[in-house]
């Protein structure tokens, strides 16, 4: 297959935050057209590759990304003039070349990974099937269990919820309409069991679920199955856990906080030991610090009713994967294309993990955009669940409808049945 590279357009849009986001728009010589734009997270961690941003206080607060426009425009786009669409690899690694910095910092992680989203697309809509499709070599035969960040915890004014995000993983039924269906009931229901544990409203949090309203994470889990077993779903919706303890963690001290005390590493693996045994649990994301190497080899052993996924430890990067690997630091990973900054060094991350037995978890960022190519990735990679938000915003319910639209247009596709993952 060839299609040649025409031309390379970019423009400054703007994210579900209204922060300012770099959009790559390809032409191909045949007429196709792809478009990228990479979203941004919340918590970032520190070995992802770089955001690069103006830095101007007088505009979007310093936030625009005028620089990256520029540098897809005048420094990638010649380059990349007359290459072929469907090498993803020689496109990526040219632009890694021109960059020439191990975190993409001269041209920017956004810049490079919003190209390489727009040459993917292209590729794609060359032979008028939908990216997934091109993905998976075939029509697809599932689609993942979503999982549902439902209550954000965070520093409120009131209290400090040391883990970061509280899921919902509905996965007793072979229907994505119908674990959709479950998560919205059991999120609405969230609100009156919230509103009547706290006497008033629950807040809508920064990530759009509702505020942590407690600092106990066992109250949290409480709250929900409440709301579960209200709606009738009980057995059919498990959990899921994303502490981001690099958020949390004090180097001084070497303790992370938990209830308002700090605690260290050993404190903490065995309070999480403890909520697995109280809860069913698919996953716990970020436990330990994303430097803490010793400490998530001692979770792996000891929490063996969940799995444990490294997000801020390995950030999608295939080095830090092998070293989670050779140091049985994880279960899994969660896949984020953006953190290592092109669509070639992704796949080789996700490949790596499905030849050594390691579950990938596409996740969306909190700064997302309506047409996410993580989505893509999570349906053609044919995954066993991957990361939503609450179904709250616009471009978390997207996300949702995609699901429900590539399970509709494949012919026998159902929902993953992830039971034989499940170590509850």
């Amino acid at each position: 297959m060839e299609d040649r590279i025409a031309s390379v357009s970019a423009q400054q849009i703007i994210d579900c935050k209204c922060r300012p986001a770099v959009e790559v728009e390809i032409r191909t010589e045949g007429g196709a057209v792809g478009r990228g734009a990479a979203p941004t997270g919340t918590s970032v961690g520190m070995h992802e590759s770089f955001v690069l941003r103006d830095g101007d206080p007088s505009t979007y607060k310093g936030l625009s990304v005028h620089k990256a426009v520029d540098h897809a425009v005048n420094v990638i786009g010649p380059a990349l003039l007359g290459m072929n669409v469907f090498d993803q690899r020689a496109i990526d690694e040219k632009m890694i070349a021109l960059d020439g910095t191990p975190d993409k910092r001269r041209l920017g992680g956004n810049t490079i990974y919003s190209v390489s989203i727009a040459a993917f697309r292209a590729a794609a809509d060359s032979i008028s099937i939908p990216l997934y499709e091109h993905i998976a070599g075939r029509d697809i035969r599932t689609v993942p269990v979503p999982c549902f960040n439902v209550i954000n915890g965070g520093r409120y004014e009131a209290l400090t919820q040391a883990f970061n995000e509280f899921l919902i993983v509905p996965y007793g039924t072979d229907s994505v309409d119908f674990a959709i269906e479950m998560a919205v009931a059991v999120f609405q229901k969230l609100g009156d069991v919230l509103t009547a544990y706290l006497d008033h409203k629950p807040s809508v949090a920064s990530s759009y679920g509702y505020a942590a309203p407690s600092e106990d994470p066992e109250t949290v889990l409480m709250l929900m199955q409440q709301a579960i077993d209200e709606c009738g779903y009980t057995g059919r919706i498990a959990f899921a856990l994303d502490c981001a303890s690099s958020e949390m963690y004090d180097k001084e001290t070497g303790t992370y906080l938990l209830k308002g005390e700090r605690v260290s590493s050993a404190e903490l693996i065995a309070y999480a030991k403890y909520l697995t045994e109280r809860f069913n649990l698919v996953f716990i994301e970020d436990l330990l610090d994303e430097n803490d190497w010793t400490g998530f080899s001692r979770a792996v052993q000891e929490l063996r009713r969940t799995l444990v996924l490294g997000d801020d430890l390995t950030v999608t990067n295939l080095a830090l994967l092998q070293r989670a690997h050779e140091n049985h630091a994880v279960d899994g990973f969660v896949l984020k294309p953006n953190q290592v900054g092109t669509i070639t060094e992704a796949m080789d991350a996700y490949r790596f993990a499905e030849r050594h037995g390691l579950i990938a978890v596409p996740s969306g960022r909190s700064g997302g955009v309506v047409d996410d190519v993580v989505m893509d990735f999570s349906v053609g990679l044919e995954v066993p669940f991957q990361k939503n938000g609450a179904p709250r915003s616009g471009e978390r319910i997207e996300k949702l409808n995609f699901l429900m639209r590539a399970n509709a247009r494949s012919p026998g596709c159902k929902l993953y049945d992830i039971s034989p993952l499940l170590r509850f």
